[in-house]
């Protein structure tokens, strides 16, 4: 059973890794059982395993690196947000149609600083998916998040932002709301704060749905993060009329964080732990949490119109060359 319950967290290209893990946890059960000592057995075993599971994550493709985005026990924005931010007070509604639980942010304090932080949320099992909508954020998301952004402003205060979207919401009513207006305008309210604006992406970066949350000051993003103007499977379908293509469409669309950091897209890659932050969350969230430090601290040292300006010089250098 327990060797059952590990294939279901592996993904298909880890299958060498889960077969090895399945038998370390039967040796294990068996020396349980009987009181059978099998350390030099297991110890060998893990020792294979682990090389292997280094070879495969130094040599990704970038399909591989979707799934490893998408992996179901990849840290979300509230695990982020639940052991970084000290004193969390969750705000919520966009004061305009309703609450959307797909983004979710407030007022906080990360390592001694009052900030607002805010994040798209996918959720973490099957009734909090549905709850958070996938992370598919309304007009109503977005327009909440400019409320907390404009607040953070007239606080002086940090915001820092975590993307994890396969991109705003399709549906007709989100589109009947204004969708395409309210992405545009929290683009526009990134771009006019005159506090730092730190973004994370820390899963998927989907299109709008992700620039809306990350036109910042600095960008980070996770090493198996993407980032990309649409899913694959989206790009697969409108190119060739089929999901089937979704692996080329990802080679084409140069969505990896190398390919981001070369396109002058984002300013950090944040490594993750050996086998991607869902083998070690509490790691790669640290990790996250030092690397937001490290870039709140050099932009403290500016003022208002400075990053202000900055930041919009930033987005307009970028030209979709690499090295642009």
């Amino acid at each position: 059973m327990a060797a059952a319950h590990l294939m279901q967290t592996f993904l298909d290209f880890e299958r060498p890794i889960a077969e090895l893990e399945g038998k370390i946890e039967e040796l294990r059960h068996l020396s349980d059982a009987g009181n059978i000592n099998i350390a030099d057995e297991v110890g060998k075993l893990q020792g294979e395993a682990e090389r292997l599971l280094r070879q495969a994550y130094a040599n990704l493709t970038p399909w591989q690196k979707v799934q490893v985005a998408r992996h179901p026990e990849r840290p979300h924005s509230a695990d982020y947000i639940g052991t970084l931010i000290d004193d969390f007070t969750p705000l919520a509604g966009d004061r305009a149609f309703a609450e959307d639980h797909a983004v979710i942010g407030g007022l906080g304090r990360f390592r001694g600083y009052s900030c607002v932080v805010i994040g798209t949320e996918k959720g973490a099992d099957t009734n909090a998916r549905v709850a958070h909508n996938f992370g598919m954020a309304r007009p109503e998301g977005y327009r909440k998040a400019q409320r907390l952004m404009r607040l953070a402003d007239r606080f002086h205060l940090p915001v820092i932002t975590l993307v994890d979207t396969t991109g705003a919401y399709p549906g007709i009513g989100a589109e009947e709301r204004g969708q395409a207006e309210a992405i545009a305008r929290s683009i526009e309210t990134c771009l006019g704060l005159e506090v730092p604006l730190v973004s994370v992406v820390i899963g998927e970066g989907g299109s709008g749905g992700a620039i809306a949350l990350a036109a910042a000051n600095t960008v980070l993003m996770l090493e198996h993060s993407i980032y990309s103007v649409i899913a694959p499977e989206a790009c697969s379908s409108i190119l060739w009329r089929s999901v089937d293509q979704a692996r080329d469409a990802a080679e084409a669309l140069r969505l990896t964080s190398r390919d981001m950091l070369e396109f002058g897209v984002i300013d950090q890659i944040v490594l993750e732990p050996v086998g991607g932050a869902h083998r070690s969350p509490s790691v790669a969230i640290q990790a996250v949490g030092d690397a937001i430090d490290l870039a709140l601290t050099d932009l403290r040292e500016l003022d208002g119109a400075m990053l202000r300006a900055k930041r919009r010089e930033k987005f307009l250098k970028i030209d979709g060359r690499p090295g642009g």
